[in-house]
């Protein structure tokens, strides 16, 4: 059972990476029709920040001020997924180092 569910997850992700280096994206072009990136509300979000970043938070590094002020509660959630996720991979590490002994 464990075997097959191994198995599946890997056919799935495999399948996943296949889809996308078959139909990959316009990395990087503004316009693209599937993406958003070019609308003027997205440019102009952008223009917002460059202008009043330095004079509504204070620091001299507009990407600082983004990460740290702007965007702080979702800093703190992705690390607090990170943490999580290490955190899990030393418990899975070290029950297999001891069912191994």
């Amino acid at each position: 059972m464990r075997k097959l569910l191994l198995c599946s997850a890997l056919i799935v992700v495999l399948a996943a990476f296949l889809y996308v280096s078959i139909n990959p994206a316009d990395f990087g072009h503004p316009t693209g029709d599937h993406l958003v990136f070019g609308h003027p509300k997205y440019t102009d979000m952008d223009n917002y920040f460059i202008h009043n970043g330095q004079n509504q938070t204070g620091a001299n590094n507009i990407v600082t001020s983004i990460v740290f002020d702007y965007r702080g509660f979702d800093t703190l959630g992705e690390a607090s997924v990170l943490f999580t996720a290490v955190l899990a991979v030393g418990v899975v590490l070290r029950i297999l180092r001891r069912d191994a002994k």
